[in-house]
């Protein structure tokens, strides 16, 4: 990709747009940011960005949209807004984040570092993190980032050697920059989502996954059909010599595979990891996980690991353990390092994480069960009577979806946030439901709800922005709930 001297908008300022920015301007492009919140509401991003970098901030002015060479979009900022479709119909290019770090890697590396990419409405940042130590023990050297929380293109920055470009005015405005030039490591491992992959083009990942599909963020997509055909975005690119791991016991992402990969004749090798049946690529059976990958030295006679040597428990974690090991092991991982860290990796923070028991009753929070299908998994995981703490910000979740669970599982319902109401309506007469007005009040109301034996679960089926900063933040507050309880 040629950036030097062009024109190029980066809008958001989050951190992906920092991190476009900061690259770019470093790679000599003439960068101006744009964000519709003031600057006084950007000053952590204001902070990291390069003093090259031109703001225009507090709004979309129209000509550094029109003007531009080339946008790059942020994975939060819709690409149906007013601007960016004028620009494109206008000529412009609109690339994400995502792709345009993919372009410059491949690039830098002329395509020798292979990319590894998980996606799925569920499991992704466990999945891609697993994956990223098992490729380390494996002896591989690693660069994690996308989704799961750091930007590619700041990672690609904090490899890259040469001189930066002064700002204008600054000393040594006369001394070119030297060519920037990368150290990349032996594989790239990212967590990509469907707003990423909505605004990618050439990216071409030489192992993919899909995890699941589940509905999801269809306060943005305008049916469940669109929001998995941008999940199969992941493997649109992908051709002979590429690898494919798809789980086959989610209905939706067979029906994607069926639909986008059968009438190709040069796509990827596609491998399965499946609960429920004997599968080319990992199964799990009496017990045990199986592999069956040609000219892998694991085969289905013999078990690659015992389920309950597998440190993060319960079904989800059981797909995403198979799914990362397939990955790993397609990707030239010794089986051994893939055992290794299967026994060893704990899991994610807010995550199913176990965080006290008290009077007999375990607390979990699951603060990043953002969408229906990601509760559903996580009230699956337990076998004892769980009080549940759901809502939040609706995504037009079908909390329908929960009713037979609900009615099954779960012995009381405790609803929070702008969402209560709707939950309620759904599957509020199917249990015991109250709402509570703060989440503290929602796990004082569980505590008395629960009996010894009994889990508290904090899974929302909703995102948070109604109520707290991020679900890092809601769930490091149902922590701080929790431990708070007297004994």
């Amino acid at each position: 990709m040629e950036t030097k001297g062009k024109k190029i908008t980066v809008v958001g300022l989050a951190r992906s747009g920092v991190g476009a920015a900061n690259l770019l301007a470093r790679l000599g492009a003439d960068v101006t940011v744009t964000d519709a919140r003031a600057e006084s509401e950007l000053s952590g991003p204001v902070a990291r960005l390069s003093p090259l970098a031109k703001r225009a901030l507090g709004g979309h002015p129209e000509e550094i949209f029109r003007g531009a060479d080339l946008l790059v979009v942020s994975p939060g900022v819709p690409l149906d807004m007013q601007q960016i479709v004028a620009a494109r119909a206008a000529g412009v290019p609109v690339i994400g984040e995502l792709e345009l770090a993919f372009q410059i890697a491949e690039g830098a590396a002329a395509g020798r570092v292979p990319f590894l990419a998980v996606t799925g409405s569920n499991g992704k940042s466990t999945t891609t993190t697993l994956l990223d130590m098992m490729m380390r023990k494996g002896g591989f050297g690693t660069m994690l980032a996308g989704n799961i929380g750091n930007a590619l293109t700041e990672e690609l920055l904090n490899t890259a050697g040469g001189d930066a470009p002064a700002a204008k005015g600054g000393r040594g405005d006369d001394r070119p920059a030297s060519p920037l030039s990368f150290n990349l490591p032996d594989c790239i491992v990212l967590e990509v989502s469907s707003f990423q992959l909505d605004a990618t083009d050439a990216f071409r990942p030489h192992i993919a996954a899909v995890l699941n599909i589940t509905p999801d963020h269809l306060d943005r997509y305008a049916s469940a059909g669109e929001y998995a055909r941008s999940k199969a975005r992941v493997f649109k690119n992908q051709r002979e010599g590429d690898f494919l791991v798809l789980n086959a016991d989610d209905p939706e992402t067979m029906k994607i595979e069926r639909e986008e990969l059968q009438l190709r004749k040069d796509g990827p090798a596609v491998f399965f990891f499946s609960r429920k049946h004997e599968v080319k690529g990992l199964f799990f059976r009496d017990g045990s996980v199986y592999c069956d990958i040609p000219l892998l030295p694991c085969g289905p006679g013999r078990p690659l690991i015992s389920a309950s040597e597998i440190r993060i428990q319960g079904v989800h974690n059981l797909e995403n353990a198979m799914a990362a090991s397939a990955m790993a092991l397609l990707a030239g991982c010794p089986p051994g390092a893939v055992i290794e860290a299967l026994r060893e990796f704990g899991g994610l923070e807010h995550r199913l994480e176990f965080v006290r028991e008290l009077d007999g009753v375990r607390y979990v929070n699951d603060s990043k069960g953002t969408n229906v299908g990601a509760v559903i998994k996580s009230i699956e995981s337990f076998v004892q009577p769980v009080v549940l703490i759901a809502g939040g910000r609706d995504k037009a979740g079908d909390f329908s979806a929960l009713r037979e669970l609900v009615s099954r599982k779960v012995k009381s319902l405790v609803l929070i946030g702008e969402a209560a109401r709707k939950i309620g309506d759904a599957v509020g007469d199917a249990t015991d439901t109250v709402t509570a007005g703060s989440l503290a009040d929602a796990v004082a109301i569980a505590r008395r709800k629960a009996k010894a034996g009994d889990v508290v679960l904090l899974s929302p089926a909703c995102a948070s922005f109604d109520m707290f900063r991020d679900f890092e933040d809601r769930g490091e507050q149902f922590k701080k709930a929790v431990m708070e309880l007297s004994v």
